[in-house]
This record gives structure tokens, C-alpha cells and sequence, in this order.
């Protein structure tokens, strides 16, 4: 029997982040960023974390993220042993899964009892404007459409996911950064240089014509400038948030339980609604 469709052709996809940390100039500047917003989510956190992993594509990047971190390699499945950390941050690369649930429960696993996990990805609105000017400049020049950029999962089912994988208070948010650029191929080059090109398993496999191209830079010029004569590009960076699970944090109440009505709560009058 046939396996289910893969979204990421895994060679590419190493083949992608092997050149991009080849280059003199690699563009690490998202990955930056979420660097600097998980430093602030740990130190809210308030909590000394003696046994951390890190989950990752880019291991030199996060090396020296913190102290005696252990990086895994995000492969499909995961070099973590059961309950050994009391951290785990899946930095960057959950949006190239073709098991992103799976991922999660593997990480939950490897947590000690109320150890936390961290995800971040790309999703929601990611590269909206690109998407956009690929897909009409496509049905133009070659009358359909080929995968180009790999699909983002929205906030609210990522978190539904959290639930899913088993982790205790999910929380789940986004960051949105706009960049600017000079032209789609500057943009372009960027992804490149940043590891995300195409990876897609059903992505062409020969070359694209020229006048593609072209096509694609005019739409997105017309459509989305920027000022300065740029244009501007829209990255959405979701974060993920949840404990595994342990009797000391903090449970919902039992149905029925609560000693005070929720109309003396709000100072008002309670008014019982006939069957």
C-alpha cells in the first residue's frame, strides 16, 4: 500500500539549508529574531532549565542558544529520549513537517513532568504577497498553477494541535514582520539564503521559463509596493506554547463546584430561563 502524499521532499529541503549556511552572507535575520523573543519568553518564565533540546534544522545557528543544550536534528523521528529534558524549543522548521502533530507528541514524551515546549514556525499570512504574485503570473504565462510555496497552517489549528499532541495550558500567538525589498528576485534570493526555498515533493522538477519571472516581479511590483520604490513582504511567525502535563499545575474546576453564583460576581440579578 501507498503512503500518504509528503508535503517536503527531505533531500531538497537539506540540500536548501546546506547552501544557505554555506554562503558568506546567509540570511539569518528571522531566525534572529525569534531568538530574541524566546530569550524574553524564558526569562517570563522564571525558571532555571538544567536539561534543554532544541529541535532543529539550523544546529550551528542555536548552538549557543543556551547552556548544555542538546540540538536534534528535526527528522521525522526525533533522537529524544522519554522524559529527559525539562525543555524543548522546536525552532523554525515544524512549518517543513509532514507530521507536525507528531512531532509535538514525540516532544511531549521527552519532557519531564510540567517541562515546557516551544515551538516556532512560519504560518498564517507567510509570504501572502509572493504567493499572490506566483499564482497570476503562473495562469498567465503557463495556464495553471504548480506548488511553489509550501501551505501555512493558521493560528487556531495550530493550537488545536497543541491540544491534540497532549500538552497542558496550550497557548498559541503571532508575530507578524513586514521586510521590504527591492525587487521578487532580491526576495527570492533571500529564501534562498535563508534555507526556505522550495522544498515541496510535488514542486516541478525542471526549469522555469524566464519570462516567468518576469511576469511574476511586474505583478508583484504592481500590486504590493512599498516605499522607495520597493515592496514590501509579509512574515508570519506563529509561537506555541504548552506544559507536559503534571498534578501540580493548575486544573478547571468540576462542573457544579463554584461556591458564589456568576451573578454575584457581576453585581447583577441572576434570572432563571424556563425549560
Amino acid at each position: 500500500m501507498n503512503g500518504p502524499d509528503r508535503l517536503t521532499d527531505r533531500k531538497q529541503l537539506l540540500h536548501n539549508r546546506a547552501r544557505a549556511t554555506a554562503m558568506e552572507a546567509p540570511a539569518m535575520f528571522l531566525l534572529e529574531d525569534v531568538a530574541l523573543e524566546l530569550k524574553e519568553r524564558l526569562n517570563e518564565v522564571n525558571r532555571a532549565f538544567t536539561q534543554p533540546a532544541i529541535v532543529t534544522g539550523f544546529p550551528d545557528f542555536w548552538a549557543d542558544f543556551l547552556p548544555d543544550v542538546k540540538i536534534i536534528p528535526d527528522d521525522e523521528l526525533l533522537d529524544l529520549e522519554p522524559q529527559a529534558h525539562d525543555l524543548i524549543i522546536h525552532a523554525m522548521s515544524l512549518h517543513w513537517a509532514d507530521d507536525p502533530v507528531g512531532q509535538m507528541i514525540q516532544c511531549r514524551r521527552a519532557l519531564k513532568p510540567d517541562g515546557l515546549f516551544i515551538a516556532t514556525l512560519f504560518g498564517g499570512q507567510t509570504l501572502q504577497e509572493l504567493r499572490v504574485a506566483m499564482a497570476e503570473a503562473e495562469v498567465a504565462i503557463m495556464g495553471g498553477l504548480s506548488p511553489r510555496i509550501a501551505p501555512m497552517a493558521e493560528i487556531r489549528d495550530l493550537g488545536a494541535l497543541l491540544q491534540r499532541a497532549g500538552f497542558a495550558l496550550p497557548v498559541a500567538d503571532n508575530l507578524t514582520r513586514n521586510v521590504t525589498y527591492k525587487n521578487a528576485a532580491s526576495l527570492m534570493r533571500d529564501l534562498r539564503a535563508m534555507g526556505e526555498g522550495n522544498a515541496m515533493n510535488k514542486r516541478l522538477r525542471k526549469p522555469s521559463k524566464q519570462s516567468l519571472f518576469r511576469t511574476i516581479s511586474q505583478v508583484y511590483t504592481e500590486h504590493f509596493p512599498a516605499e522607495g520604490n520597493r515592496i514590501k513582504a509579509t512574515f508570519g511567525i506563529i509561537t506555541l506554547t504548552g506544559w507536559a502535563p503534571d498534578d501540580s499545575q493548575q486544573q478547571p474546576l468540576r462542573p457544579g463546584s463554584a461556591q458564589q453564583s456568576l451573578a454575584n460576581a457581576l453585581n447583577t440579578t441572576e434570572i432563571n430561563i424556563p425549560d
